[in-house]
C-alpha cells in the first residue's frame, strides 16, 4: 500500500512543479521516489518517511540554489533602464522654472530637468536620477580632486 502512496505523491509533486516552476516541489518528488525505493526493499513506514524528508531537505538545501542560478534569466538593462545612473554633460542650462535644459547622454541628447530643482549650468557633469516620459531628471556629480 505504501508503494502506491509514494508513487502518487511523486506524481503530485511533479505536476505541482510543472504548474508552478518554483523549484521546490521537484525535490519532494525525488524524496518520494527515494521513499518508494525503501518501500520496495521492505523498509518500515517510519524509515520511508525519514528517507523522504531527509532526501527532500538535503536536495532542497544543496541543489535548489545552484539550479535557480542556472535557470533564472539574467536581466540586462535596456533602453531607458540603462540610462538611469549614467552620466553626461549639460548642453543647455537646466532651469525647472523656465522649463529649459538638455543633457548629452552617450550619443543622445535628452530634455532634462534638475532632480533637486536647483538650476544647473551648461558643461556640468550630471548623473541621471530617473526618467519620466521623455525627460531625464539629473543631479550634478561632485568631481573629486586628486589631492
Amino acid at each position: 500500500m505504501s508503494i502506491w502512496i509514494w508513487l502518487i505523491l511523486a506524481v503530485v509533486f511533479l505536476i505541482t512543479e510543472a504548474a508552478t516552476v518554483t523549484m521546490v516541489s521537484l525535490w519532494f518528488a525525488v524524496g518520494s521516489l527515494a521513499a518508494l525505493v525503501v518501500a520496495l526493499l521492505g523498509g518500515s513506514w517510519g524509515l520511508q518517511i525519514g528517507i523522504a524528508l531527509a532526501v527532500s531537505a538535503v536536495l532542497l538545501a544543496c541543489l535548489r540554489p545552484m539550479v535557480r542560478k542556472h535557470f533564472t534569466p539574467k536581466l540586462t538593462k535596456t533602453n531607458v533602464d540603462a540610462i538611469v545612473g549614467s552620466q553626461g554633460y549639460v548642453t543647455v542650462d537646466i532651469d525647472n522654472v523656465a522649463a529649459t535644459g538638455k543633457v548629452k547622454l552617450g550619443a543622445m541628447e535628452w530634455t532634462a530637468r534638475s532632480a533637486t530643482g536647483a538650476p544647473i549650468s551648461a558643461g556640468t557633469l550630471v548623473q541621471v536620477a530617473r526618467i519620466e516620459g521623455v525627460k531625464a531628471f539629473v543631479s550634478p556629480v561632485e568631481v573629486k580632486s586628486a589631492v
